[in-house]
C-alpha cells in the first residue's frame, strides 16, 4: 500500500525537512510526498481503492499501535493507497472533511503544518515498523 503524503506549502532546506527525509528513507512500504501551493494546485488522483486522512485538530488522537493497526486494516482489505493531507493555515473546508475516511489529530494542540509532516512522516515509520515486528517502537 502506497503512503501518499500530500501537503500544503513548501518545506524547503529547512530542519523540518531533514526530520521527514530520514524517516522517509527507513519506511519500508512504498512512500510519496507530494508538495502543493497554499491555495490551489492538482492533488494527484488516487491508484484505484484508496483512503483519505486530514490531519485536523479535531480529529481522533490515536496512539501509535491503533494508527498502526488501522494501516494494516487498509492493507489487508486491499487498499492500494493511504492519502494523508496536511492542509493550509485555514485547515480543511467542511466538505473535504466530511469525506474523509478519518480525521488525524497529534493531540489537542496545534502545530505549525512542517511540524506535523515530520511528526506524520514519523508515525508513519513508526506504523509499519510495528506492523513489521520491528523493534524500534518498544510498547
Amino acid at each position: 500500500m502506497l503512503l501518499h503524503v500530500i501537503a500544503r506549502g513548501k518545506i524547503g532546506r529547512t530542519p523540518e525537512a531533514e526530520l521527514v527525509a530520514r524517516y522517509e528513507k527507513r519506511i519500508a512500504w512504498p512512500v510519496r510526498f507530494t508538495e502543493l501551493p497554499e491555495t490551489g494546485g492538482r492533488i494527484p488522483d488516487p491508484l484505484g481503492l484508496a483512503r483519505t486522512v486530514l490531519l485536523d485538530e479535531r480529529g481522533q488522537s490515536l496512539g501509535s499501535e491503533a494508527f498502526a493497526k488501522v494501516l494494516g486494516r487498509w492493507r489487508d482489505e486491499g487498499v492500494r493507497e493511504a492519502r494523508f493531507h496536511i492542509g493550509a493555515a485555514d485547515g480543511h473546508d467542511a466538505a473535504f472533511r466530511a469525506d474523509a475516511d478519518l480525521l488525524l489529530a497529534f493531540g489537542a494542540a496545534t502545530w505549525p503544518h512542517l511540524l506535523a509532516r515530520a511528526m506524520l512522516a514519523e508515525q508513519l515509520y513508526r506504523a509499519t515498523a510495528i506492523l513489521a515486528g520491528h523493534p524500534y517502537h518498544r510498547a
